[in-house]
């Protein structure tokens, strides 16, 4: 069984250096597009909360 194609954001246009996602396994899978070995492992109602808190300016301060 193959694993479901990795997506990134349009914003990254022909970019190489962007952050890749899908669902697989039931859990969320985040990696680098250039060091694509190195994979994130997350649930759903977690990433859904981080993408909130981005939008929402909660980690602008880290910037």
């Amino acid at each position: 069984m193959s694993s479901p194609a990795w997506q990134k954001s349009s914003y990254s246009g022909s970019s190489n250096a962007c952050v890749e996602v899908r669902a697989a396994d039931g859990a969320i899978q985040l990696r680098e597009s250039d060091e694509g070995h190195v994979i994130v492992h997350t649930t759903s109602p977690e990433f859904a909360a981080f993408l909130q808190g981005t939008k929402a300016g909660e980690f602008d301060h880290l910037a």
